[in-house]
């Protein structure tokens, strides 16, 4: 990673709850501390790690280990069934955080025993990835002077028995360690919701649908006095619409105007601000936004309906 890179403190965000309509334009319903690094023990069982003592991780004054952490490579978003979105490394292993360190200033904790089981990721080659925000990624110095990355101010370690590309086997382990998403947060345990947002690194807070994947508007579609979709036919085969959510089912998406219609063929379909939405055919995985400006007339989402760099009229 380049040293230009900073540590970023993460910005929490609350969305403005505002009134379900009923019906379109109505209202209604740095340096850390002293203790030394090792990595001389065997990987165990780590089911109850943490810091201070009694809890299997050792101090061990002295035993100082200067070998660099293994490097980051590119990182990337992947999404697990269970943990919704979280930051892996360029061999696709899970990254993870851990409660006892601190994010305001950057500090690790974990050392030792600590740091076999839970290895620490370097920095010093980490690249941001599809659905990374690079500010968002720093360095911390560890005792022994090796860099380690930290995201969203977070120190970032691997897990010793994910043994596999896409293994979260160190999820909750000790209920002080957990999967780190994009943006230094803690990965959901919860399911995600049907509509929600995420901030993306060109287009910045666009909607998402309960995958994950972008959602989108048509200009050619109509809001008022009715929700109208213009998208028909093979156009719906690279545009599939979103079904109905429930307004409890959202997440940072705007209420007023949120919800469904349904079309000419019999299908209901979801809107944000009386607007229709789709996904796109063209996205494969989580963070792609390849419908983004199509034809000049499909645009992600905005949580308050409105079109992310469409022309103005």
């Amino acid at each position: 990673m380049k040293t230009s890179w900073r540590s970023a403190s993460l910005v929490a965000s609350a969305a403005v709850v505002l009134a379900l309509t009923t019906a379109c334009g109505q209202d209604g319903g740095g340096a850390t501390g002293s203790q030394n690094v090792g990595a001389t023990a065997a990987p165990g069982d780590v089911g109850d790690l943490g810091a201070g003592a009694g809890d299997g991780v050792g101090t061990g004054a002295g035993q100082v280990s200067a070998s660099a952490p293994e490097p980051a490579g590119k990182l990337s978003v992947s999404t697990d069934a269970d943990f919704g979105e979280l930051v892996t490394d360029g061999a696709g292993r899970t990254l993870y955080r851990f409660d006892a360190d601190t994010a305001e200033p950057p500090k690790t904790t974990c050392e030792n025993d600590c740091a076999t089981k839970w290895p620490p990721v370097g920095a010093d080659d980490a690249l941001a990835g599809e659905g990374i925000d690079e500010d968002l990624l720093g360095e911390v110095t560890r005792p022994d002077g090796t860099k380690q990355l930290t995201i969203g101010g977070w120190p970032a370690y691997r897990y010793a028995k994910d043994t596999a590309a896409g293994d979260v086997k160190g999820q909750g382990v000790g209920k002080k360690w957990y999967a780190l998403a994009a943006d230094g947060k803690k990965a959901r345990a919860e399911p995600a919701a049907g509509l929600s947002t995420r901030k993306d690194p060109k287009l910045g807070e666009i909607v998402v649908d309960k995958n994950g994947m972008t959602v989108y508007r048509f200009m050619k579609d109509e809001a008022w006095p009715k929700p109208v979709s213009a998208c028909t036919g093979a156009c719906l085969e690279k545009w599939p619409v979103v079904a109905p959510v429930e307004a409890n089912d959202t997440k940072g998406v705007e209420k007023k105007g949120l919800m469904s219609f349904t079309r000419p063929d019999g299908a209901a379909q979801q809107t944000i601000d009386c607007w229709p939405i789709y996904t796109f055919a063209g996205d494969k995985k989580v963070g792609d936004t390849n419908g983004q400006g199509v034809g000049g007339t499909w645009y992600a989402v905005k949580p308050d309906g409105k079109p992310v760099g469409a022309p103005k009229k």
